[in-house]
């Protein structure tokens, strides 16, 4: 559902933007970078709120409440239902519309973080409590009666035909969400658009708490410890430490036998022993193990720094590429193309690349990850670079045909001339995605690998908040001296080429940045036999223990 959403979001938002509140180009891009990084970042933030203070149980319905009502608040926004007039015009948007609309904003933003962080790991603790009460239910009945082995046979076909039936729902769902995402933007009221979702949205709620009534009632998980925790108190500890002397290994709180290492030796401070009444204070003396972890986090940051570029060149994706098919000739023969079949084309190329990159880590699981990441930052340099081209071949038809004050008329030019550049950032997408997981799989403290898909939705996410501040600086500079400013109201009288060269510019320095640093970079080396299974969501098998890894 999350997902549908974000289709209709993407696809629909730009245009209710240009036709009722008129807003200036790196407006709309505000929004869905608002409605992309909040959602992304939140997840990170929520999770670990989740895990500390609250179970999974208690998170969800509140966010399927704010998903439910911000999409609710959406549809109301729309001028045939509270505004003065019934016209898609700046008129009848009154100022209670625009409080809906920016209100709303934020609470689908929370939704959706919601269905990333808790979705998947509450339907898989479900699953996996009924399979073990199952298979429990069966040894029992096999030690009573052994004789049965003919009616247990039926029962297990039985539930095999019942559990394929189960299977195919998730197929059915995704047809429908398909066939909506596809389908809605020919619906014409926006009312109808942003409603049509809002209905599912409550229906799905009142199905989910259904749940509750017996015999339905959901499993619960008590809530565990963050490693959040863990790091701030190394920096608490080392704080309090800061005039004494960098200690040697001896007099080191080093219970487990952790080597340390002789890098960032002022963190060292944080694990100094202290008098044996005052070892039990967590927030004076940490281990030699923690103490570790939390260097190795330090050392990823310049790595880290590199990768939010990255989410800037995605972010164009779902804005300005969206903006630009919005006006093109979208006819294929006598058929016309809907721009969410863009959208799955995207997907589907995305999914093609995360393929080729599970390949490369067949060949090396060490050095697979920096390949790939270095792959996407190229791939994104030629991604820029076709785009501006495009662009520049876009602006010239639009002036030779006399369209350049006239931002509602199709231009003639196919769409399809957008495929090169969203072949191109979808091959940035799925690589560069699972290249930064990789990397942070294998390179993160153990304490934090549950983690590891919210670290790099959190980084790509903070990519996508960046490409608003850039858009602003570019716009600024481009002023000076008394020039046009390259973002206009319209998206004809923009200068976008010249923004995608200056993205092409800034991802092939970051490239030469990143080279430098992986090359200094200090690896940890990956064990052949490491357990990598995860579930969706970066969630780990292995529960997390917070005696463990705190101090």
């Amino acid at each position: 559902m999350g997902g549908y959403i974000g289709w209709i979001c993407h696809v629909c938002d730009d245009a209710l933007l240009d036709e009722c509140l008129e807003a200036k180009h790196y407006t709309c891009c505000w929004y869905h970078q608002h409605l992309e990084w909040n959602h992304t970042s939140f997840g990170h933030l929520l999770c670990l709120l989740c895990r500390r203070l609250h179970g999974r149980l208690l998170y969800a319905p509140t966010l399927k409440h704010a998903y439910s009502v911000g999409l609710g608040l959406l549809s109301m926004s729309t001028p045939p239902v509270f505004g003065p007039c019934k016209d898609y015009k700046k008129e009848c948007i009154g100022h209670t519309q625009k409080v809906m609309f920016y209100v709303a904003l934020p609470l689908i933003a929370v939704g959706l973080a919601g269905h990333m962080v808790s979705l998947t790991p509450f339907l898989d603790l479900q699953t996996k409590n009924e399979s073990k009460e199952k298979d429990e239910k069966k040894k029992e009945k096999e030690k009573e009666d052994e004789n049965e082995n003919k009616n247990e046979k039926e029962k297990k076909s039985s539930e095999e035909n019942e559990n394929k039936i189960f299977l195919q729902i998730p197929g059915v769902m995704l047809i429908v969400a398909m066939a909506g995402g596809i389908g809605l933007p020919y619906i014409k009221p926006w009312s109808l658009r942003f409603g049509i979702p809002a209905i599912c949205s409550v229906v799905a709620t009142v199905f989910f708490f259904s749940g509750w009534l017996k015999p339905l009632n959901y499993k619960h998980k008590k809530p565990e410890g963050s490693p959040l925790t863990a790091t701030v108190r190394v920096f608490v500890a080392a704080a309090r430490n800061i005039s004494r002397p960098v200690p040697d290994s001896k007099e080191l709180n080093n219970e487990d036998d952790t080597p340390s290492t002789r890098s960032l030796r002022c963190f060292d401070k944080a694990a100094i022993k202290l008098p044996e009444g005052q070892h039990s204070n967590k927030w004076k003396v940490c281990n030699v193990r923690d103490v570790e972890d939390n260097k190795i986090g330090v050392r990823l940051l310049p790595m880290w720094l590199t990768f939010i570029v990255i989410g800037i060149v995605l972010s164009i994706g779902n804005t300005y590429y969206l903006e630009q098919a919005n006006r093109m000739d979208r006819k294929l023969g006598k058929i016309k193309v809907s721009i969410p079949i863009f959208l799955l084309f995207y997907t589907v190329t995305s999914n093609i690349f995360a393929e080729f990159y599970s390949f490369l880590t067949t060949l090396s699981k060490k050095y697979a990850p920096p390949i790939g990441i270095a792959t996407g930052m190229l791939l994104s340099v030629l991604c820029c670079i076709t785009a501006a081209k495009v662009e520049t071949r876009r602006l010239h038809r639009i002036r030779d045909h006399g369209l350049l004050d006239k931002p509602d008329e199709k231009i003639p030019m196919s769409i399809f001339a957008l495929l090169p550049q969203f072949m191109l950032l979808a091959s940035v997408d799925g690589i560069a995605n699972n290249s930064i997981t990789g990397f942070f799989r294998h390179q993160t403290p153990e304490s934090m690998r549950r983690y590891l898909a919210y670290c790099t939705k959190g980084v790509l996410g903070l990519g996508h908040m960046a490409s608003v501040l850039s858009v602003y600086v570019v716009g600024k500079v481009s002023e000076r001296n008394g020039k046009p400013n390259w973002f206009q109201y319209t998206l004809n009288k923009s200068r976008l080429d010249r923004y995608y060269w200056v993205l092409a510019g800034l991802s092939a320095v970051n490239l030469v940045i990143y080279v430098i640093v992986a090359c200094f970079y200090k690896y940890k080396e990956s064990l052949e036999d490491e357990d990598e299974d995860e579930v969706e969501g970066g969630e780990m098998n292995e529960d997390f223990d917070d005696k463990k890894c705190c101090c």
